[in-house]
């Protein structure tokens, strides 16, 4: 991997890191990290949107069979890549799914490192436009001067602004902390 020592192992750290490694090496080595990718983002949106799939991934009643052919049947839907789908299905056999949404932030930091860029996670209190999207990063590159893979999540309890986890650094431009700091500074 084209990545320090130190970041590598940041990432890879922990049960989530390693999964997440092993299938950014396999992908790697057979030249498919945009597919895994692609197929990574389109089962977070589908984890997002779908009560049913999240139960499924986390559900500690549902046997490792059953995990396996519903997770099957949803990389069918979705067109998930053939490694994606049988990393899937070894998650179901390990019964480690609930960690999927982790393993897919790795896998994100990975690609990130692979490529030189740094890779920043940013909450909104709403969903980014792309020309709001493209501002951010433009200001982010600025800051670090490198490209900056941007993952987004939104959080409403935030109530507006952004908070940017970047590296080690944190950027909390969010109106819930001015607000908690303006109470803090009023009681005196």
């Amino acid at each position: 991997m084209e990545q320090s020592g130190g970041i590598a192992a940041n990432i890879t750290a922990g049960l989530a890191g390693r999964y997440a490694s092993a299938l950014f090496d396999l992908a790697r080595d057979a030249g498919s990290i945009a597919a895994v990718e692609s197929s990574l983002a389109a089962l977070t949106a589908a984890l997002a949107e779908s009560t049913d799939l999240a139960a499924l991934v986390t559900s500690p009643l549902i046997s490792r069979t059953d995990a396996a052919k519903g997770v099957a049947a949803v990389a069918a839907a979705l067109g998930i890549d053939a490694l994606t789908t049988r990393f899937l299905g070894v998650l179901a056999d390990n019964r480690r799914l609930a960690d999927l949404p982790a393993m897919i932030r790795a896998f994100g930091l990975l690609t990130a490192a692979h490529r030189g860029e740094v890779s920043a996670e940013v909450t909104t209190a709403h969903p980014l436009d792309a020309d709001q999207l493209a501002a951010l990063k433009q200001q982010l590159k600025g800051r670090v001067g490198r490209d900056v893979a941007v993952h987004t999540k939104v959080d409403p309890a935030i109530l507006g602004g952004l908070v940017v986890k970047l590296g080690s650094q944190l950027i909390d431009a969010s109106i819930r902390t001015r607000l908690n700091t303006l109470a803090q500074a009023m009681k005196g």
